[in-house]
């Protein structure tokens, strides 16, 4: 099968590269910048903007399906960047499929899609979509997620994933945050006890070719989305302090009170915008309602439709971290 994944040459779309590449598949990697580190193992590169239709169009061509991996992260930014990346983009990719006939639609979303602000504590599929969001980020990525979930139909079957705060050797995102954050010696969490769920990469990976796989096949799970973790919830500064140690970053967690953080959060987003300051607060409303509330899942839907689990526990996840760091 010929597979388009955009996003292909990053962090998670790398292992979603590698994997169909090892199973036999005919990967093109579509990101700005060219995938020279997995030409090795057969993988196309092919450069563009997502947001550019006409690029998405011709890296689609040919393709038999498309993994969707491509948006932009993070917890600061221009909104109107976040929309023409994370829903634009994602426009384009539905409207590549259709004129190409392309039958299959792999999207990654995220859990933070559902989060409202309070604990999510065991949660399942039949979870709302969140209606007020403190950032961009979830706002355009529950958009998304819902243009996803109408294109789905005969033509192309498409499905959403949810992988839950991806780490690994090449995060570009968690880790490096906590390493920085981790200087001093020590990281102040407004709720180290509260308990989360992770995702090592390798396991999100797995989890998006199963998910393509049962799209040609049954399609259990056409028209769904899925929260995807590593099955081992754990408190936030259990997992930190892990991650952190298989890095040799060596840090103190101290607990600060979440309302003191919501607060200095909400100044500093506002003394930001009123400055026209570009780069990231130390804090925001999102940061600190992300680390002030438990948030882990129930995984029993993707288990049944496709077949997921856990190919790596945490524990064998942070050896490989440890061997062959960021």
């Amino acid at each position: 099968m010929r597979v388009l994944v955009t996003g292909g040459g990053g962090f998670l779309g790398s292992a979603v590269s590698r994997q169909l590449a090892a199973a036999g598949h005919e990967v093109t990697a579509f990101q700005r910048r060219s995938a020279d580190h997995l030409a090795s193992i057969g993988v196309r590169s092919a450069q563009g903007d997502i947001t550019d239709a006409e690029a998405v169009r011709t890296a689609a061509e040919g393709c038999d399906a498309v993994v969707h991996t491509a948006a932009m992260a993070g917890i600061w930014g221009d909104p109107g960047t976040f929309r023409r990346i994370n829903v634009d983009g994602t426009d384009n990719v539905i409207e590549a499929c259709r004129e190409h006939g392309i039958r299959a639609l792999v999207h990654t979303s995220s859990p933070s899609v559902v989060h409202s602000g309070g604990d999510i504590e065991g949660g399942d599929e039949s979870l709302p979509l969140a209606t007020h969001f403190s950032a961009p980020y979830p706002e355009t990525k529950a958009e998304a997620e819902r243009r996803v979930a109408a294109a789905n139909g005969e033509d192309l079957k498409t499905v959403a994933l949810r992988p839950h705060l991806i780490w690994g050797p090449g995060d570009p995102h968690i880790l490096p945050r906590l390493v920085q954050k981790s200087k001093g010696g020590s990281l102040a969490l407004p709720a180290p006890h509260k308990v989360i769920d992770t995702v090592f990469v390798e396991n999100a990976a797995l989890a998006h070719v199963l998910a393509l796989d049962e799209l040609q096949g049954a399609a259990r799970c056409a028209g769904k989305a899925y929260f995807i973790t590593n099955h081992e919830p754990l408190p936030q500064g259990e997992i930190i302090s892990r991650l952190l140690a298989a890095l040799d970053v060596d840090v103190k967690i101290k607990a600060v009170p979440a309302g003191v953080a919501m607060t200095a959060g909400a100044v500093l987003e506002s003394a930001w915008k009123i400055f026209g300051i570009k780069k990231e607060p130390p804090v925001t409303r999102f940061s600190v309602e992300q680390l002030a509330t438990a948030h882990w899942f129930d995984p029993s839907a993707a288990k049944r439709d496709f077949g997921y689990s856990p190919k790596y526990s945490i524990a064998e996840g942070l050896e490989i971290l440890s061997r062959q760091g960021l």
